[in-house]
């Protein structure tokens, strides 16, 4: 029998406005969320708190006026001194009862981290990697991978779905983590092959603005090539996703690789060819510019190939 007082939606929390935190808390206050929002650098909230969300001084005083909080953020040391440090979740009057924890972790960090929380709390954690990219977030339509108990995951997805088209659970703590880092490797390793195709296609005549459009529907075809290719064709004003945090994805697919003795042989090519370009002072640059790389690379080698022709061109 349905029940006559259906319980109230859980207070929400956010930490960690950035380019994908503050499209996700604009989705939660479109959805009707009450919404309180912290960030290390408080002029970042100014739009949220226009649009209706409350700003918050540190975690531990968001922490203690929300049933859920939500992390986005950069990496496990700006997770572990959100949670942990000395103005963090954990010393709120009243913690959360629900962490989710939507930031790209090793699973084995994710693990240690959510049972310190269990300990010194009595609640649950649940890592909730996001794919999707900012425009996903802008529409609301990421995808989730939750690692947590189902029970735990069911409670949260309520409020998820203001952000997201698809929340699945893949498992206990730290499922979600290893999903997300399997999404990073195909992500980075058509990456590489799209800038290299990119490079073939443009020192061969080819015109690089119709290859989408002429490969749509083919086996080519995904939502990165037609995401990532027009950023080569005409670069961005903005990066959406950056080398530097595919970067520290690939650092923790290589750990999770070695803890579990998997074999992987193009996974590292790839994160060389990242850690080349940020090298070159690309580290911050759009991901779709790496095909840079191997188009000065290639130009070296026409060069060397025919010194005379280049002598001449100059």
């Amino acid at each position: 029998m349905e029940s006559k007082h259906p319980k109230p939606p859980l207070r929400v929390g956010f930490c960690g406005i950035g380019r994908m935190g503050e499209p996700m808390v604009q989705r939660l206050l479109a959805a009707g969320h009450d919404v309180a929002v912290w960030n290390r650098s408080a002029a970042k909230l100014t739009a949220l708190t226009t649009a209706g969300a409350r700003a918050c001084d540190t975690p531990q005083a968001l922490g203690g006026q929300v049933d859920i909080a939500l992390l986005c953020l950069g990496d496990g040391k700006a997770v572990e001194d959100v949670v942990f440090g000395e103005h963090g979740l954990v010393h709120a009057t009243k913690p959360p009862r629900y962490l989710v924890d939507h930031s790209t972790l090793s699973p084995a960090l994710t693990r240690s981290l959510a049972a310190r929380w269990t300990e010194a709390t009595g609640h649950v954690w649940i890592d909730a990697p996001v794919s999707g990219g900012t425009g996903g977030a802008e529409a609301g339509t990421l995808a989730v991978m939750a690692g947590g108990a189902a029970e735990a995951v069911d409670a949260v997805m309520p409020t998820l779905r203001a952000f997201s088209a698809r929340v699945t659970r893949m498992g206990d703590v730290g499922a979600g983590q290893t999903t997300k880092l399997a999404n990073q490797a195909i992500v980075a390793t058509t990456l590489a092959g799209l800038a290299e195709a990119f490079v073939l296609a443009k020192r061969n005549g080819i015109d690089t603005g119709a290859v989408p459009s002429a490969l749509f529907g083919g086996w080519a075809d995904s939502v990165l090539m037609q995401t990532l290719w027009p950023r080569m064709v005409t670069p961005p004003d903005h990066a959406t996703g950056t080398v530097r945090v595919i970067l520290k994805d690939l650092d923790a697919i290589a750990e999770l690789a070695d803890t579990s003795a998997t074999v992987q042989r193009v996974i590292p090519e790839v994160r060389r060819l990242l850690q080349d370009a940020a090298d070159r002072g690309m580290a911050d640059a759009d991901l779709s510019q790496i095909f840079r790389i191997g188009e000065e690379e290639s130009e070296a080698e026409s060069e060397a190939e025919n010194p005379v022709k280049s002598q001449r061109g100059n």
